[in-house]
């Protein structure tokens, strides 16, 4: 039987800030963190309150072959290029400083790779938001 993922978080910058923040502290700076570890990491956040919802924060920091991996094992019905568009699309209608000027959320910029969405666009805005 397959499981249908749970809404997006409703404040996607401040989730994907947060659990940014946790990944990196706990695991270092990655291009990519496996579903297993964004999953760590919503748990040792704020965000945790009984309601699972890190599947929203794999298909931001996770790549596309381990989150589609994961959700096979798991047999949640989850699309990673839906979620992750909603997902950087929360993020393009936030208001306030950019996630990426805070000197604690030291991160490689590429997993925002917009390969699987719009394709071309990818390395384009991957180079405008580098923050090495």
């Amino acid at each position: 039987m397959s499981i249908s993922c749970t809404p997006a978080p409703e404040n996607k910058k401040e989730y994907i800030t947060d659990i940014g923040r946790i990944l990196v502290k706990e695991y270092g700076k990655k291009q990519y963190y496996q579903p297993e570890e964004v999953k760590t990491a919503h748990n040792k956040s704020k965000w945790y309150d009984g309601m699972d919802f890190s599947c929203w924060g794999m298909s931001t920091f996770s790549s596309h072959a381990d989150f589609d991996q994961y959700h096979q094992r798991t047999s949640e019905l989850c699309d990673y290029v839906e979620m992750k568009a909603e997902m950087l699309h929360g993020l393009s209608l936030s208001t306030g400083s950019d996630i990426f000027d805070s000197a604690d959320f030291d991160i490689d910029a590429s997993w925002l790779d917009f390969g699987d969405i719009f394709e071309g666009i990818g390395g384009f805005i991957g180079g405008i938001c580098d923050v090495d």
